[in-house]
């Protein structure tokens, strides 16, 4: 099996020249970054508060063991047991073979460099450095098979459409990830290591951070604690390598309940959106509804796009908030990201968009069409936009803004939903299906100018109700007029985008055979 690996690696690497250079350079990145995390965790050795980070670290690194086989599933051929289905391999010497392959790589020498950084940083005294020998094995040992038994039991949802969706929003949580480790950062930063105390003294008994929360008792004499906290982390990878093994031999053994169509009964034959089509309005609008929002849900393009919005939507105002450099009126994110979707909606369609054009032959079917797609935007950027404003100005103790901020809030994303609904009809463009891209090859500067026209237009729509809350303050009688913001917002956003759709459903009908074209090229 570990030549098995060496191979894969070989030969993965001499398919192109990118290739190689992209894991040359990224092997050196991680290497160097590792490098320099093993230098600084020595550096504090000494420190009254070592332990406080050096067992946090071990366990934000076995999170990202946990994780990475289920955002990128192709990273590794060896993370699929069921290429090997047809050999005489039982499962218990296999894994212990899979085990030692999994050693192999950039990966598990990463996790080397680091668990050897925060053994010696809390080590003192011979025996501490003897256990700290264990304890680092234990470490590399438990975070590979955490990854491979997490591989193993999901490898057929990897494979599946869920799986794709999980790989398209690994960008997603990297970016989520970024933000609270930098949040963190800025509060160890003004408080110290020894804020992280109490999380370090649960993490301690938590595997594989039990395994240094070890070597730090052997330092302080505790040696019973240390053989408690060594044996904690010796059963759980136990309990993970028979994990693995049950799942081989399941993955071997089982044929794949995914491709068998389970019988439909009366009751439970139904669709699993009924419940949700029955509070949805009846007729072409509902089911326009309906299926808008099915894209959000099974398309992984369309989710990850959501999603992404959902999250910076939340995470812009919110993290400022809390960091003390926030205003309320980073609240209108919630409203701008998710109105961001209005724009390209038969791009989102591709080529199956020409079901949709069989249906619409007046200007009345397309003002139909997209007052559907509107409403049910609209379902979800409300309350999400009334949550996250609430949510900012509570945490900036400034609820007398709320009312204003959902008001400029609710004006922009009518604006949005307006200009989105034209550049829609008048500028689409392909969505591709496969891959990382959002445009089509030669439709990136279609995108850019419905995006970026559209949101400057959106801009340009707002600032009536933008001059009304600006009056509001720096006059001397309109603190009294504040609370007129909120209803003159939405019923201005509501009026645009009525206006917005009544302009895009004859241009939308006149130019149904060029917008099928240009959004079928993905």
């Amino acid at each position: 099996m570990m030549r098995l690996k060496l191979s894969l690696l070989r030969n993965g690497l001499r398919r192109s020249g990118g290739r190689r250079a992209a894991y040359v350079v990224s092997a050196v990145l991680a290497l160097l970054f590792a490098v320099l995390q093993l230098a600084g965790l020595v550096a504090l050795r000494g420190h009254a508060h070592i332990a406080s980070a050096a067992v946090p670290v071990v366990a934000v690194l076995a999170v990202g063991w946990a994780v990475m086989p289920l955002f990128f599933p192709s990273g590794d051929e060896t993370l699929d047991p069921t290429r090997l289905a047809m050999l005489p391999l039982r499962p218990r010497p296999l894994v212990r073979a899979l085990l030692a392959a999994s050693l192999i790589g950039v990966g598990p020498l990463f996790t080397a460099l680091i668990a050897a950084g925060c053994v010696i940083a809390v080590a003192h005294g011979a025996v501490a450095y003897a256990v700290g020998v264990v304890a680092a094995a234990l470490v590399l040992l438990v975070c590979t098979a955490l990854a491979r038994a997490v591989a193993a039991a999901n490898v057929r949802l990897l494979s599946s459409r869920k799986g794709r969706d999980l790989a398209v929003l690994s960008g997603l949580v990297v970016a989520v990830g970024t933000q609270l480790v930098d949040f963190g950062m800025r509060q160890l930063g003004s408080a110290g290591l020894e804020r992280l105390a109490p999380v370090a003294d649960v993490l301690s008994w938590a595997p594989p951070a039990s395994a240094v929360g070890a070597v730090d008792a052997a330092s302080a004499g505790a040696y019973g604690t240390a053989a408690a906290r060594l044996a904690v982390t010796a059963a759980a990878l136990a309990a993970l390598l028979a994990a693995w093994a049950r799942s081989l031999d399941r993955l071997m053994t089982a044929p794949d309940a995914s491709t068998i169509q389970p019988a439909e009964t009366a009751a439970g034959g139904r669709s699993r959106t009924a419940g949700l089509a029955r509070l949805l309005p009846s007729g072409r609008t509902g089911a326009v509804m309906e299926r808008s929002l099915r894209y959000v849900w099974r398309d992984p393009k369309t989710k990850a796009a959501w999603v992404t919005s959902l999250a910076i939507g939340l995470i812009v105002p919110v993290f400022n908030a809390l960091q003390g450099t926030g205003t309320p009126y980073f609240a209108c994110f919630a409203a701008g990201m998710l109105g961001v979707q209005m724009y390209n909606q038969f791009g989102q369609d591709t080529s199956a968009f020409w079901m949709v054009a069989l249906a619409v032959s007046t200007p009345r079917d397309a003002y139909l069409e997209l007052r559907g797609r509107a409403l049910a935007l609209l379902l979800v950027t409300v309350p999400y936009a009334v949550l996250v404003t609430a949510l900012t100005t509570g945490l900036l103790g400034d609820w007398s803004r709320l009312p204003e901020v959902l008001g400029l809030s609710f004006a922009l994303l009518g604006a949005m939903l307006a200009t989105g609904a034209w550049t829609s009809a008048r500028f689409p463009y392909s969505v591709p299906q496969e891959g990382h891209k959002n445009v089509a090859p030669g439709q990136a500067g279609l995108a850019c100018v419905a995006i970026v026209g559209g949101m400057v237009s959106s801009a340009l729509l707002s600032a009536p109700v933008i001059a009304l809350a600006v009056w509001t303050h720096v006059s001397a009688s309109g603190g009294h007029w504040s609370g007129l913001v909120l209803p003159v917002g939405a019923a201005y956003g509501a009026g645009l985008t009525l206006l917005g759709l009544r302009l895009a459903a004859p241009r939308t009908a006149a130019r149904l055979p060029e917008i099928l074209a240009s959004v079928s090229r993905g």
